[in-house]
């Protein structure tokens, strides 16, 4: 399974929203200089974020983008879905299989099983834990966990 940009960008996206907390709203430009993503794709991504659920946003001065759920609740599997419409590892399975398929379909299967009981295990929140706080100017941050910075 090869995941698209558009999925690996809106992960970043959502655990950079994580990371900024309840600090406020992150502007568009904000999250384009801290994910490394252009304002243009940035925009596509926020809109199916938002569309989904998984994201708020606000016009005006005090404006921007945030998590519309507690990053707890939403998890790479929820992203993957989303981004990818499934995960589909043994899509192939689902049609007529020749003898040869039945017998590899079982194995094709729990593999897929793995894989997205593997995601879903995996929150915003557990990947938020360790990342650079969003506020900080200087996005060349030296990778101390938020939790372990003495402005923390």
């Amino acid at each position: 399974m090869k995941l698209t940009a558009r999925t690996r960008y809106a992960a970043r996206v959502l655990v950079a929203l994580a990371v900024h907390g309840t600090e406020g709203p992150l502007t568009t430009t904000a999250l384009s200089r801290h994910t490394d993503i252009s304002v243009q794709f940035l925009e596509q991504i926020l809109k199916d974020l938002r569309r989904a659920g998984l994201t708020a946003s606000a016009r005006g001065a005090m404006g921007g983008h945030r998590l519309a759920l507690p990053p707890a609740r939403i998890s790479l599997g929820t992203v993957v879905r989303l981004m990818e419409g499934g995960i589909r590892i043994a899509e192939h399975c689902a049609l007529p299989a020749t003898p040869g398929d039945r017998l590899t379909c079982l194995g094709w299967t729990r593999a897929a099983d793995a894989v997205e009981s593997a995601l879903d295990s995996i929150t915003l929140d557990d990947l938020a834990k360790g990342l650079p706080d969003l506020t900080d100017p200087d996005p060349t941050h030296d990778g101390t966990a938020l939790a372990d910075r003495p402005d923390a």
